[in-house]
Parts: structure tokens; C-alpha cells; sequence
């Protein structure tokens, strides 16, 4: 198990000995968000702006104008709901070069409570246009997502949890912007793409994206135990959505179930319901925060109180999948 946002560090200190024009900043929370480690190494082209998250992304604007490559962090509440307007105005709108990393995502933050529990951050993000929205599974995804990133031309949102995750991410799967990639069976999204509906089905399909798709995975083992054959895709890739995917999975499902650590108004379930009511209308059951606010406790205590834990999740899709 490793946390997400330690990864992010590592990554960020590769790609700086890579590329002289990454440049770092953060808000007076560097050692929270791992963005110390670059800037042990590159104190030149690390910048702690303080407790100033909204002058840190018009610096951030600033620095892309000119060239360089900036990766912004503080937590995912400070870093979209305080600064949406100058993300919106200094950045999406020009589309600068501008990567946004925030840790501390979702009601995982734990203890810092509902003001720190950022529920509403990929949807904001997920609505202007230019951005690039990922929340990754675990360490490795976050890697290479990061890295995803910094090779993207264009303003990129990546949210990352506070807590230490199993790792899930299939063993020799690449992650892509755009691109979902199926964690349980083991078939490539391109065949699932590709073969007829006859070939390929299940009963149930899970779409989620960070510490979810853990618990989807957790949720299907306990469904194939009830005879519910279900198929786990992780969705890294908010925005741009796989479409092709999503729809490839809801032509050979009964259910789909999307899943994510977040509000169900506006985020991932939010692009499964767009995708699937404009190209194939299927009964979708959204697995989230049910339009409330956090509060604070251990994350595993949290998690099972908002019913976002595997047996929680089997539990409502055995009750959806009744109804069918």
C-alpha cells in the first residue's frame, strides 16, 4: 500500500531532472502534498507562494505564458473551489500549460472534517472547457498519469487522495488520457471495444475512478459469490471520457454502476449518465456521496458510513439488480 500523493513526489523529482522547464508551486503545504521533495532538489524552480492559492495560480499562468511547464498543488478544496475563477479566467480560458495536482480529495482526508473534504472538485473542474480532468486508482496509475500530464499540451486537473491505497492497477496496463482500462476480467478494453455483444457479457459493470474502483473490485468478488457477474473499469480519465468504452460495457450489462469518492451530482457518474442517455439508455445506479457535505472521522469509518465500502456497494446493486 501506498498513498497516492507520495508517488506524485517521486514522479515530480523524475521529471524535473528530465525537463528544466517544470517548475513547482504550493501553498505553504509542501510536505503534505510531497511537492518537498522537488523542491529539495530544485530550490530555484520551486516556489512557495503561502497561504495564497489564488495568486499561486495566476503565477502559474504566468510562468506557462512564458514557457515553462508549472505543477500547482495544496489540498483539492483550496485548490478548485477558493481559486475557480482564476483557474477559469488565468488559465482554462487562455489554456495555458498549467497542472494542476491536488491531494486530499474526497471524504478520505478523514479527521480535517467537511471543510477540508473537497466532494464538489471534479465537477468543477469537469466543466470548463480545455481542462483535462484524471483521478487516478493508486500510486502507479498516479505515475503515470502525472506523466500523462506534463506530455499534455493544455491544462490538466489531477486529484489525489491523503491515504495509503492497495495497489490495483493492472500489471502491465498503461494509463491514457481518454482511455479507460478494465481492472477485472482481464480482457483489454480493446477486445471488450471490439467483440459483439454475444461474446462478451455481464451482469453488472462498474465505471469508477480513484479509491473506488478498490471497492468495486471488493463489491464484484462478493457478487460473483450471489452467481452476478460483474466486469470493474477504472475511468482514470474523467474528462476526456471514454465513451467507447462506457457504451461497449452498458451493450453488454443489465446494470452499470458508477462509483466515486465525490458528490454523484456532476462528477464521474454525472459523464456515465450523459454518455449512456445520448447513445445507449441502460439503468444506471450512481455510487457516491448522496448530495451532502463530509464530517470528520477515520477515513474507513467514512467510507462505510456514506456506504462507499465493497460489501456496501454489492448490498445496493443485489437491491438494483432485483428490480431489473
Amino acid at each position: 500500500m501506498r498513498a497516492a500523493r507520495d508517488a506524485y513526489g517521486e514522479v515530480l523529482l523524475e521529471l524535473g531532472k528530465e525537463n528544466p522547464d517544470i517548475v513547482v508551486l504550493d501553498a505553504d503545504l509542501s510536505s503534505s502534498t510531497k511537492t518537498s521533495v522537488f523542491a529539495k532538489a530544485f530550490p530555484e524552480r520551486f516556489f512557495n507562494v503561502g497561504i495564497a492559492e489564488a495568486n499561486m495560480m495566476g503565477v502559474a499562468a504566468g510562468l506557462a505564458s512564458a514557457g515553462k511547464i508549472p505543477f500547482v498543488s495544496t489540498f483539492a478544496v483550496f485548490a478548485t473551489g477558493r481559486v475557480f475563477d482564476q483557474i477559469r479566467q488565468s488559465i482554462a480560458y487562455s489554456g495555458f500549460n498549467v497542472k494542476i495536482v491536488a491531494t486530499h480529495g474526497g471524504l478520505t482526508v478523514g479527521p480535517d472534517g467537511a471543510t477540508h473534504q473537497a466532494l464538489e472538485d471534479i465537477a468543477l473542474m469537469r466543466v470548463l472547457p480545455e481542462m483535462t480532468v484524471i483521478v487516478p486508482s493508486d500510486a502507479e496509475e498516479t505515475k503515470q498519469a502525472v506523466r500523462a500530464a506534463a506530455a499534455h499540451d493544455g491544462p490538466v486537473y489531477i486529484r489525489l487522495g491523503r491515504e495509503a491505497v492497495p495497489d490495483v492497477f493492472p500489471s502491465g496496463a498503461t494509463f491514457e488520457i481518454g482511455k479507460g482500462n478494465m481492472f477485472s476480467p482481464g480482457i483489454p478494453r480493446e477486445q471488450v471495444i471490439a467483440a459483439s455483444p454475444e461474446e462478451i457479457r455481464f451482469d453488472v459493470s462498474f465505471i469508477a475512478c480513484g479509491v473506488m474502483v478498490k471497492e468495486c473490485l471488493d463489491a464484484a468478488a462478493i457478487l460473483e459469490t450471489h452467481g452476478i457477474k460483474a466486469a470493474v473499469a477504472g475511468f482514470a480519465s474523467v474528462k476526456p471520457f471514454d465513451a467507447d468504452l462506457c457504451i461497449a460495457l452498458a451493450r453488454r450489462s443489465r446494470l452499470m454502476v458508477s462509483a466515486e469518492e465525490h458528490n454523484v451530482i456532476g462528477g464521474l457518474g454525472g459523464a456515465v449518465c450523459e454518455c449512456l442517455a445520448e447513445n445507449h439508455p441502460v439503468r444506471v445506479l450512481r455510487v457516491g456521496v448522496m448530495d451532502r457535505f463530509g464530517e470528520s472521522g477515520p477515513a474507513r469509518e467514512l467510507l462505510e458510513a456514506y456506504g462507499l465500502t465493497g460489501p456496501s456497494i454489492a448490498e445496493k446493486v443485489k437491491t438494483a439488480f432485483s428490480l431489473l
